[in-house]
């Protein structure tokens, strides 16, 4: 099984931090959050997975040989002159998974203790394009989905009555098809590709993850959040 983490992005909003590392090795309790990631995947199935990285390269690199890759195989795809977002990153990965079986895709700000292999067995199980991990929780620019989970649009945009707002944890599987499904071009968001699919009738579900615990490192109060709970938690 395969899988692609994104860690490509500066993480402004966690300077002075990011200044000398990626947002992808921000330390919690000792352990970077992109180990975390890498290790939840394997646990979940994933042998062979690819990085797109941009902000300090090099260091993402030397971890990963640091770590002999944690007994996976793993590529680097390295986005120049500038971060493509998650939708420009995967396009650009989609040699990696294309002919292959549906993947995992998540961003390694994320910490998650949703269960990976319910989330792959419901996209399996649905036939649909892409599943989506969601949460009840609050967020700006939730997506709406109808009583069977099939993605209809997002809150705040002329979307029908009666549908179930919920936010996207960053974490999804992907059947390989979607990359002939792809016109969008350079730096964009995967979710603006659901979107779009979606509008045109293709299958785009989401999977409720009801784990106790979901947070996003985005700013240095969430980063400390995260390990607080870590440090109550085995993360992995």
């Amino acid at each position: 099984m395969k899988a692609m983490v994104f860690a490509a992005g500066l993480g402004t909003r966690l300077r002075p931090m990011t200044d000398t590392i990626p947002k992808a090795l921000a330390d919690i309790n000792g352990v970077p959050m992109l180990e975390i990631a890498i290790r939840r995947l394997a646990a979940a199935g994933v042998t062979e997975l690819i990085v797109n990285t941009h902000h300090f390269h090099e260091k993402i690199e030397a971890f990963l040989f640091s770590k002999d890759n944690f007994g996976l195989k793993i590529t680097l795809s390295r986005e120049e002159p500038g971060p493509l977002e998650t939708g420009g990153g995967l396009k650009k990965a989609a040699a990696f998974f294309e002919g292959g079986e549906s993947f995992f895709a998540c961003n390694s700000d994320v910490y998650s203790e949703g269960d990976l292999q319910a989330l792959y067995s419901s996209h399996l199980s649905s036939g649909a394009l892409a599943t989506l991990a969601v949460r009840q929780r609050p967020s700006k620019r939730r997506l709406l989905f109808d009583g069977e989970m099939r993605l209809k649009g997002r809150e705040g945009e002329g979307a029908g009555a009666g549908l179930k707002p919920f936010a996207f944890s960053g974490i999804q599987v992907i059947s390989p098809v979607i990359f002939s499904k792809m016109s969008e071009t350079g730096m964009f968001s995967i979710t603006g590709v659901y979107l779009r699919l979606a509008s045109a009738g293709e299958k785009i579900n989401g999977c409720e993850d009801i784990s106790p615990f979901w947070c996003d490192i985005g700013d240095l109060e969430r980063l400390e959040s995260v390990r607080l709970r870590a440090a109550a938690v085995k993360p992995f």
